[in-house]
């Protein structure tokens, strides 16, 4: 009976020995089949479309078409998308971070409320965000009529137009601050949260003033959070395409936008595939970048 019981234990034991080896991949095996079909198969048919004809055979015809065709508009979408990019970022970035400080240090009545209108434009599609800013900053909109009738300026400044590129950029730039500012901050707003009020109250003991406190302690914690809220913008900056077409049609070009004029109006499917490998390849340099230069010290192996 005894030796029963020990043979028993014994595989047992060989079974949870076992168990514990394959459950970490158990675990993933999940976010691992998601990946595979919804990021790994999309991919492997873009560059197949982008590089590959009907034969099967590879082809160069769509770079051709893209770098050197008349009717390509590559380098001006590249040259837009980047831009924006650029410029909306860092202005999300900072607006983001001082609301999240605002409302995560003062309290008062209605704070709760005050910050359910700053998340709101978040609840709006892009398309919806270009129309409200389209009927704001026509010639007849509210932002001229404000402007007129405080005597700022003597006539209404055209915002849309061909000739007025620049206008439509800034309105652009607008729209998406207006619209995506909520999204970092409601990311960051998290981070700050969850920072303990006891590490800063150590600090303070230890006679650190309020600069000390935020570059040594506030900052390296909330860095997680900065890295995942440039990333997640990031990847929603390079797809703008919605509240551009909205604003400016082709006379601001972006690559998402000549995407789908590509696959829908030329029917050119392996331009369109090649336009969204570009996107995804500077979306993985990006993120790249932001997880080398925005990890955070304390989590970083050995230290």
């Amino acid at each position: 009976m005894q030796r029963s019981h020990s043979v028993f234990y014994m595989r047992y034991r060989l079974l949870a020995e076992k168990l514990d080896r394959i459950l970490p991949y158990l675990l993933i095996a999940p976010t691992v089949v998601y990946m595979g079909f919804f990021v790994g198969y999309p991919l492997v048919q873009g560059v197949k479309l982008a590089f590959f004809d009907e034969q099967g055979r590879f082809t160069t015809e769509n770079v051709d078409y893209l770098l050197n065709s008349p009717l390509s508009k590559f380098r001006d979408a590249l040259f837009y998308t980047l831009l924006i990019t650029g410029i909306v970022i860092p202005v999300e970035f900072v607006l983001a971070l001082l609301l999240a400080f605002f409302f995560n240090s003062f309290r008062f009545r209605g704070k709760n409320a005050a910050i359910y209108v700053t998340i709101l434009p978040l609840t709006i599609s892009d398309v919806a965000a270009g129309l409200i800013w389209y009927s704001m900053l026509t010639g007849n909109g509210f932002a001229n009529k404000l402007l007129l009738n405080l005597g700022v300026i003597s006539e209404p400044i055209q915002f849309f137009g061909w000739q007025n590129r620049d206008m439509e950029l800034l309105a652009i730039i607008i729209t998406e601050v207006w619209r995506s500012t909520a999204i970092v901050f409601v990311i960051l707003l998290a981070g700050l949260q969850m920072i303990s009020h006891e590490y800063l109250e150590a600090a303070e003991v230890f006679g650190a003033n309020a600069l000390q406190r935020l570059r040594y302690i506030v900052l390296p914690m909330l860095m997680p959070s900065i890295q995942a809220a440039l990333i997640i913008r990031t990847l929603f900056a390079l797809q703008v395409f919605g509240s551009v077409w909205v604003l400016a049609g082709r006379d601001i070009p972006v690559l998402a936008g000549e995407a789908f004029y590509e696959h829908t109006q030329m029917h050119h499917t392996g331009v369109a595939a090649l336009y969204a490998l570009i996107i995804a390849a500077i979306s993985l340099s990006l993120g790249a970048l932001y997880i080398r230069f925005f990890k955070a010290r304390y989590l970083e192996a050995g230290r």
